[in-house]
């Protein structure tokens, strides 16, 4: 006994036919508009790649139109340098402004010290002086590794402590956080002088936690006790204060940071030999 299967109607065929017509549409249109979406989504990150590019461009453009001359913060020295006689009183100066065009060009012998860096009379505190940068992550560790001694020795009256901020980062990040460290500095020196060892050290201790924004910075140093510092920054008092001390620090040869001067004597490793140099200095004068 044998069967065989029947053949299809006119109308099933017919059926059929529509069918696959039907699947045949629903499977262009789902490519069509794969299609769309990626177009879409290509056309935004297209989109967004233009506006980071325009976003260097205009961050590149404001680096640059820092003016060369601007004021310099209460208590900033002719240096760049901002003095610390203990850990609640910076040192007096008498300078109003600061300009790039008044550095020489060209520094002097390489074996010599920056200007305003010496030894100390005998009957006075050893003098230190540090050229810094916030987003310098030796710097964080000098600041980790001595920052307890330095406020002992501060409140002790046995140094002053010198600190010149400088910039030499701000090619690693897009946002000029060393320029912008420096500034805040200086706003705080000018507008809350007592605040500025804690608010240097509060700034150093972010290091890991990585950049702050100009809103962060304020925020810092309004927990460290200083008045609000958001006009200061937004404005840019300080940058070119900034920018005058960085220019400084490369016209006399600072190749880098932390550079550590004790009595007007470089420290080979700032980081691991700063408290045994400087505290021989001290006994020097004991």
């Amino acid at each position: 006994m044998s069967s065989s299967n029947p053949r299809p109607s006119k109308a099933q065929r017919k059926s059929e036919a529509r069918e696959q017509a039907r699947l045949a549409m629903e499977e262009r249109d789902r490519r069509q508009k794969r299609a769309s979406f990626l177009i879409k989504w290509g056309v935004v990150a297209a989109v967004i790649a233009i506006l980071v590019i325009i976003g260097l461009i205009v961050a590149g453009n404001i680096r640059s139109q820092v003016p060369d001359a601007g004021p310099a913060p209460a208590h900033g020295n002719e240096f760049g340098g901002i003095t610390l006689t203990s850990t609640t009183e910076l040192a007096a100066t008498d300078v109003e402004t600061v300009d790039i065009a008044a550095l020489p060009e060209e520094a002097g012998s390489p074996a010599d010290p920056p200007p305003g860096v010496s030894a100390a009379g005998a009957d006075e505190p050893v003098q230190v002086v540090a050229y810094v940068d916030v987003n310098c992550v030796h710097c964080a560790n000098f600041e980790r590794t001595h920052a307890e001694q330095i406020q002992t020795w501060l409140d002790e009256g046995a140094i002053t402590f010198e600190y010149r901020n400088v910039a030499y980062l701000d090619a690693n990040s897009q946002t000029d956080y060393s320029s912008r460290g420096a500034a805040a500095l200086a706003c705080v020196a000018d507008a809350s002088p007592g605040a500025y060892w804690d608010f240097s050290a509060a700034v150093f201790g972010n290091f890991e936690n990585g950049e702050l924004s100009d809103a962060e910075l304020a925020e810092l140093a309004a927990a460290v006790g200083a008045e609000d510092i958001s006009t200061c920054l937004a404005e840019g008092t300080f940058r070119p204060w900034a920018q005058f001390g960085t220019q400084a620090a490369e016209t006399y040869g600072v190749g880098g940071t932390p550079t550590v001067f004790v009595d007007g004597e470089e420290v080979p490793d700032a980081v691991s030999e700063f408290a045994a140099v400087t505290q021989a200095k001290i006994d020097e004068k004991s």
